[in-house]
């Protein structure tokens, strides 16, 4: 795919089509399921053509290769490591995720300034206010640190609180 032209966005539209040779089709989304630890830029992407991995058709070998055409015009982007002093754990979360209609909430994690985790998704009950969905997401995002201090802990790996 070096050769390729590079596309704006990692996915198009689905459309009925013939079979495609599944080995490939299962290689490639393999690699891209390994490449969203460092791009969750096309986690979506990769999620929507890793259902087809039993019965691939050409439309889905297209949408995975227009997900390698985005990663050819952005390779600027993705998750970077960097070593930090600040030696601590910060947890953001958000109920509504920006405003979206669909994913109603997330969090993500920072061990020492560096991305670890991330989860957005849609809420499992309806809240009764904007405050209860908050506190829901907060609740959330305070289990995901008290892993991480936990897992951290374990590691004999010591954080400031």
């Amino acid at each position: 795919m070096l050769g390729c032209r590079p596309a704006d966005t990692p996915i198009g539209e689905e459309k009925e089509s013939p079979p495609t040779d599944k080995e490939m089709y299962q290689r490639l989304v393999g690699i891209l399921i390994y490449l969203t630890h460092t791009r969750p830029d096309i986690g979506f992407s990769v999620s929507m053509v890793s259902r087809y991995m039993n019965e691939p058709k050409e439309a889905h070998m297209k949408a995975v290769n227009r997900i390698l055409q985005y990663i050819k015009k952005s390779p600027e982007k993705g998750l970077h490591f960097k070593k930090d002093t600040s030696r601590k754990i910060e947890i953001f979360t958000d109920a509504d995720w920006a405003s979206s209609v669909t994913d109603r909430s997330g969090h993500c994690s920072f061990v020492w300034g560096n991305l670890v985790t991330w989860r957005s998704k849609k809420q499992s009950v309806v809240a009764r206010s904007s405050a209860e969905a908050e506190f829901r997401s907060m609740a959330h995002g305070i289990c995901e640190g008290m892993w991480l201090q936990r897992m951290l802990a374990e590691l004999q790996v010591h954080t400031y609180h």
